[in-house]
């Protein structure tokens, strides 16, 4: 875990890789419980049996949103961040799914801090998030993720 006391702290990290998270298992269950929440039941993340003899991975593989819905989470469980009022998701710039996750994978995030900008009431950070999957060479998902704290 990453402590950050302050935003001249944070603002210093810019251009540096800040935290490394700790790794997730994306099992079946959490990949049937995502298809569950989004709606997304196509047979190459749900149907084992199916995938096993038709998809070129031969398991099922994570949806490449779930990857993506971890990164908030691997973040907090990384970084503590100094005390503010109000912290927001506020969007992407990019995102890429180079490499599938095949079920029973574990994944992680890389964090960089591409930069901090103050505005009036408050910061926005945007992060490099590299995820790695431990079975993979490739990473699986790279996404500018921005954030902004509210003071």
């Amino acid at each position: 875990m990453r402590h950050i006391a302050s935003l001249d702290e944070l603002r210093n990290l810019a251009g540096q890789e800040v935290a490394i998270s700790d790794w997730v298992l994306i099992d079946q269950a959490r990949i049937n419980l995502f298809a569950q929440a989004s709606g997304d039941h196509q047979w190459i993340h749900v149907d084992v049996e199916r995938c096993r003899s038709e998809s070129p991975y031969g398991v099922p593989i994570a949806h490449g949103f779930l990857t993506l819905s971890l990164l908030p989470m691997l973040l907090q469980s990384s970084i503590t961040f100094p005390p503010c009022k109000l912290a927001v998701n506020y969007g992407l710039n990019k995102v890429r799914f180079p490499a599938p996750v095949p079920v029973d994978s574990r994944v992680r995030a890389r964090l960089m801090l591409q930069s901090l900008d103050e505005f009036s009431g408050g910061a926005q950070m945007v992060w490099q998030a590299t995820m790695e999957c431990a079975e993979s060479e490739k990473p699986v998902c790279v996404a500018e993720l921005i954030l902004r704290h509210y003071a």
